[in-house]
């Protein structure tokens, strides 16, 4: 077989970086690790091809190479699959489908034009199309209820793309969330209870990305990289204290994290210890009332300029996710959130209106209500 796998655009948003690229001379910010890892669990005789389209166009003899098209993608990403399927139907070629966009959406808008959807996390659903298409008579739609033990997931083939061209390199240590915010699909990709990799998987992963040449920045990209506190400070980073020591520090690190770290003053000092520079923060408002609606507990009954500091302090930058459209915001949100971003000192603050995910709490209670109007769009 000959697989080509999809990674379609980003628009003008704050996910694109357009502007922000030129100054470090890279051509996009992140590679597509979940794409890489879905080609690392296809068949290894099979042959594989990675376009990225915020590199390069999709050129008409990949496609007429492929016997099937593998697309992964977010909701922010849509525009660029519709263009992406109106290409691949036009030159008949066969697509598969997968990643948050069509696991928590859009299933049925582009059910007419993909030929096969495989969902939630591939390493259950992956193996369950392959062993169909061996036979010959393959499903509509593949999913699971179960998560995978990501113990087992293989390194990423970074062999598939040119990692000169990225600003950043990306590992994946865990998967879930314990919390449970009200507009947040995490705890729907990934459930509640965090599932992560061993140390072994971890060092490996560096090496990999060590051996190819990378000197520059990895981003953890977990949506909750402290979900498991005690398996970090145990195991995973005085391992990787250990290798940035032997190796002489060849990597700068940054993740997501919940604002609950500024309490776990241990957590921080080892992650500064292991390399990571800069943590993004859902901070979301400075509002109590709109936190308390939306169920960010944790962010809740403290000081949130306080945990701020208490982050700083311990020598991690800290930039902020940001939502203005809370029923409980007031007009005075404006101001408020500009001068909490001032006084707070966060470094970059992504500021965004609130949308609703589908099939989330919040998606779920404003349908209810009867206040959906359109689909969101992801951007910022």
């Amino acid at each position: 077989m000959k697989i080509l796998l999809l990674y379609p655009k980003f628009p003008e948003t704050f996910w694109g970086f357009k502007y922000a690229l030129p100054f470090i001379r890279k051509k996009a910010a992140f590679p597509p690790v979940g794409l890489l890892t879905v080609a690392a669990l296809l068949p290894k005789e099979w042959e594989k091809k990675v376009v990225d389209l915020n590199l390069q166009n999709i050129a008409e003899e990949d496609l007429n190479w492929a016997d099937f098209v593998f697309i992964s993608a977010m909701v922010i990403q849509k525009e660029s699959v519709r263009e992406i399927i109106n290409l691949a139907k036009r030159l008949g070629k066969k697509i598969v489908a997968g990643g948050p966009l069509f696991t928590t959406g859009s299933k049925e808008e582009f059910s007419d034009d993909i030929d096969c959807f495989v969902l939630g996390e591939a390493e259950i659903t992956l193996p369950l199309f392959l062993e169909d298409l061996k036979k010959g008579n393959y499903q509509k739609i593949y999913k699971s209820n179960q998560w995978p033990d990501i113990r087992k997931t293989p390194v990423p083939l970074w062999e598939l793309i040119d990692i000169k061209k990225y600003g950043s390199m990306g590992i994946q240590y865990s998967r879930g969330c314990p919390f449970n915010c009200e507009f947040c699909d995490i705890v729907l990709l990934n459930g509640r209870i965090p599932r992560a990799k061993d140390k072994d998987q971890i060092l490996k992963e560096l090496d990999v990305l060590y051996d190819r040449g990378w000197r520059d920045s990895i981003f953890f990209v977990d949506d909750n990289f402290i979900g498991n506190k005690v398996k970090l400070k145990e195991e995973i980073l005085p391992a990787i204290i250990k290798w940035m020591e032997e190796k002489k520090y060849p990597f700068v690190f940054n993740t997501q994290v919940s604002i609950n770290i500024a309490d776990d003053k241990e957590l921080m000092e080892l992650m500064s210890r292991a390399g990571f520079s800069t943590v993004f923060v859902g901070i979301e408002s400075p509002n109590e009332a709109s936190l308390k609606e939306c169920g960010k507990f944790q962010n809740t009954n403290r000081n949130l300029l306080s945990s701020i500091k208490s982050i700083q302090n311990c020598g991690l930058q800290v930039s902020g996710g940001f939502i203005i459209g809370f029923d409980k915001d007031t007009p005075s949100i404006f101001d408020q959130m500009y001068l909490f971003i001032q006084k707070s000192g966060v470094v970059t603050a992504m500021v965004g209106l609130l949308q609703a995910a589908s099939k989330t709490r919040l998606w779920e209670r404003l349908k209810k209500e009867k206040r959906l109007i359109a689909q969101p769009t992801g951007s910022n």
